[in-house]
């Protein structure tokens, strides 16, 4: 069991799916735990399922507000990037303002929440950001997001090299499609554009996955707990995925 008592973490996009499956899993470790999202009510109820738990709102993609966030939170010894959103188009048929909406949230956040988090680590810490398999490789449709994606990845491996020397580490996470929210809408999107059921959709999308299944947002947490427990001061500069062997 990984204890991160008198540790405080920050999450990013904590209000729902794997951001409040992450703040759950760091708060039952002992650790304080800071939400933070666009969406106020969202925030609150996790917060809500936890004591150790406070929430404050703030957008990733703005340079003010995620300094303010920091402000608000206080030191954070272990900060997880996970705010993100998808959007899927062929690739002829997506605009540019599309496009920049998918690097501002999905690669500018996290470049953002980084920097900010490591100006104020403590000494000890833990930078870990949820990319996705779409940062290993492609899927049709989601162009933007998956560049956004590899660009999480380079960021990590690159920022680790930087820290190698002091006790920091940096990783991503690449889950597979997740049993979330951001799921439901891929879901409801391939079946306005299909006319496929909901059902059948679903059992597209975890057919990407070799055991046949949708990954659990508490498999992303068990994975970053893992990362701040003893034993991990090796692991720096990788990209895990968690998709069943699709990668």
């Amino acid at each position: 069991m990984t204890d991160l008592a008198g540790k405080r973490a920050l999450v990013t996009g904590g209000g729902s799916g794997a951001g409040a499956a992450l703040a759950l899993a760091f708060a039952g470790a002992g650790a304080e735990v800071v939400i933070s999202g666009r969406r106020a009510e969202a925030l609150a109820a996790t917060a809500a399922r936890h004591p150790a738990i406070r929430c404050v709102q703030a957008d990733v993609t703005d340079e003010t507000s995620v300094k303010a966030m920091f402000a608000e939170a206080g030191p954070c010894d272990i900060v997880v990037a996970n705010a993100g959103a998808a959007e899927s188009a062929p690739l002829g048929r997506t605009t540019l303002e599309q496009w920049n909406a998918m690097l501002a949230v999905n690669l500018t956040g996290t470049f953002l929440t980084f920097r900010e988090g490591l100006a104020q680590l403590p000494g000890w810490g833990r930078l870990i950001a949820v990319a996705s398999t779409a940062g290993l490789k492609g899927y049709a449709y989601v162009a933007p997001y998956a560049a956004a994606k590899h660009g999480v990845v380079g960021l990590c491996r690159s920022l680790a090299l930087e820290l190698a020397k002091k006790p920091v580490t940096v990783n991503a996470l690449c889950p597979g499609f997740l049993d979330t929210e951001m799921t439901d809408r891929s879901v409801a999107n391939i079946v306005e554009k299909t006319g496929m059921t909901a059902e059948a959709a679903r059992a597209t999308l975890a057919a990407t996955n070799p055991q046949k299944r949708l990954i659990q947002p508490a498999e992303v947490a068990a994975a970053a707990l893992w990362l701040c427990g003893p034993g991990s001061e090796g692991i720096t500069g990788q990209a895990l995925a968690i998709a069943g062997g699709e990668v």
